[in-house]
């Protein structure tokens, strides 16, 4: 080839250099960078759920940022295990994730045997958000304050229906760790589903429940139900002048529900810390942050480190109340 090329020559070499680039993978991609197929996120509820609405508001975020689709596979049913289990067995290679919550750590102490290890078998990567667990009254019940509810039950031991959603819930055992928090003589009621509670409530059937306060709102906008206290850290986003039972004087009483995404064991350090990133910088962005807020969401993101320490110590806390008040393994 001659030393010396037309200026023609020249201009159509390097453009023809430039169009080899810009069709070329990335030298990361070439190397099998990530992600490379569409993103699973397999989430343990039906849907319409507060968790389902996290999962659909994060994941399309994540697609956006991550140039890939995420679909939301819901797979309700049997205490979130057979969700569990799809995702402890999938490639650990970031494209298939599970939609972890409060309820797989009960989950760890409620059931005899799992087909996986809750804590060996996940890498948590980041929580989503925390949502509320809220202790409520009929607006009718001569209860106004929380103190209130504990020196009736005091004074009447055995006689206060504190209402909750299925045996073994997070609401469920909330209430079971009201009681015990308190030291009060109280009979703790299931009920199937919220609108049972909420009917059973409204009818004075149960004295009060405990029960997200997310789905319970509407009720208390219409003035139907009065919120007594929250049960997390701090106060809820959504009802500020409800103070948190710790406030309120029981300082044992303090559980919140939450929602985290984590990939199967063995997933590439570089795949969790790639994810870690692009879910904080989704929840910091307003859109999302907003239609968390509209679930009663606190959208707040972790390290990896962080939201495997959160799973370990609601384990541990659930697995003690659940053998307290003798509820039988499943």
């Amino acid at each position: 080839m001659s030393m010396h090329q037309s200026p023609r020559r020249q201009w159509l070499l390097a453009s023809a250099s430039w169009l080899v680039l810009a069709a070329a993978p990335w030298p990361a991609r070439a190397q099998g960078s990530y992600p490379s197929q569409s993103i699973r996120i397999v989430v343990p509820f039906g849907p319409g759920g507060i968790g389902d609405l996290t999962a659909r508001a994060v994941g399309q975020k994540l697609a956006e940022r991550l140039g890939q689709p995420v679909v939301i596979e819901n797979r309700p049913g049997a205490g979130g295990v057979a969700a569990a289990e799809s995702v402890a067995r999938a490639a650990p290679d970031g494209h298939t994730l599970f939609l972890m919550s409060n309820g797989t750590a009960v989950s760890a102490g409620l059931f005899r045997k799992l087909p996986f290890d809750t804590v060996k078998d996940f890498v948590p990567i980041s929580t989503l958000g925390y949502f509320d667990i809220a202790v409520v009254a009929n607006s009718q019940a001569p209860f106004t304050t929380l103190g209130e509810v504990i020196a009736h039950a005091r004074a009447n031991p055995g006689k206060l229906n504190v209402g909750s959603i299925n045996v073994g819930s997070t609401q469920n055992l909330t209430a079971e760790l009201f009681k015990s928090s308190a030291g009060i003589d109280v009979q703790v009621v299931p009920f199937n589903g919220t609108p049972a509670l909420v009917a059973a409530l409204r009818g004075r059937q149960v004295d009060v429940a405990v029960e997200i306060l997310g789905p319970v709102l509407p009720q208390i906008h219409a003035g139907e139900l009065r919120p007594l206290a929250v049960t997390g850290e701090v106060r809820s986003i959504v009802q500020p002048r409800v103070p948190t039972a710790r406030e309120a004087g029981v300082l044992g009483l303090v559980a919140s529900s939450w929602n985290a995404l984590a990939a199967p064991a063995g997933t590439p350090a570089a795949v969790v810390q790639r994810l870690q990133r692009e879910i904080d910088a989704a929840l910091q962005d307003p859109d999302v942050r907003q239609r968390l807020r509209t679930l009663s969401v606190d959208a707040r993101s972790s390290t990896p480190q962080e939201a495997a320490a959160l799973l370990a110590a609601d384990i541990e806390r659930w697995t003690r109340v659940i053998e307290r008040s003798g509820i039988p393994k499943q």
